[in-house]
């Protein structure tokens, strides 16, 4: 269990240092506007992609790999069988800030599987939301990463 809880600490690592450097590249641009989006060069939209891909992939990754190990590695109690329950309990232990919180990133997450090619206000809006957004999941797994520590070595 220690081994594929490691193993899905680094892939989430991975995504948060791309997704870090997306952001450091970005970071003078926000907030966007729709016009903005019309002035970017194909390298600049090639690192919103990134952005965007990184930010989905690290929720997606602490979602569905770091969160259910958390609740095997503290041995918690229990049978968790809607998301919600399992992010209530992961708050209430302090594995994670606010199950609130990791809802907004996971519709964040969702609102980028929807494409708005023709219409740049809702995409500077959404790009906007995530900047904003790809802090606090950064903190998130910072957080996550710093719980799990002494369940990863018990006999510290």
């Amino acid at each position: 269990m220690q081994e594929a809880f490691q193993g899905s600490l680094d892939i989430c690592e991975r995504h948060a240092e791309r997704l870090r450097w997306a952001i450091n590249r970005l970071g003078d641009r926000f907030p966007l506007s729709p016009a903005d989006l019309d002035e970017f060069s194909d390298i600049d939209l090639a690192v919103v992609d990134q952005f965007i891909m990184r930010f989905s992939k690290l929720q997606d990754a602490i979602g569905a790999k770091l969160l259910p190990g958390v609740l095997e590695l503290t041995k918690e109690p229990g049978n968790y069988p809607a998301f919600i329950d399992k992010l209530n309990r992961l708050e209430k232990i302090g594995a994670i800030p606010s199950a609130s919180q990791w809802l907004q990133l996971r519709e964040m997450r969702n609102q980028f599987s929807h494409e708005y090619p023709d219409d740049p206000q809702i995409q500077a809006s959404l790009l906007n939301k995530a900047f904003s957004l790809a802090t606090v999941l950064l903190d998130a797994f910072e957080h996550i990463k710093a719980f799990s520590l002494p369940y990863q070595n018990p006999s510290n």
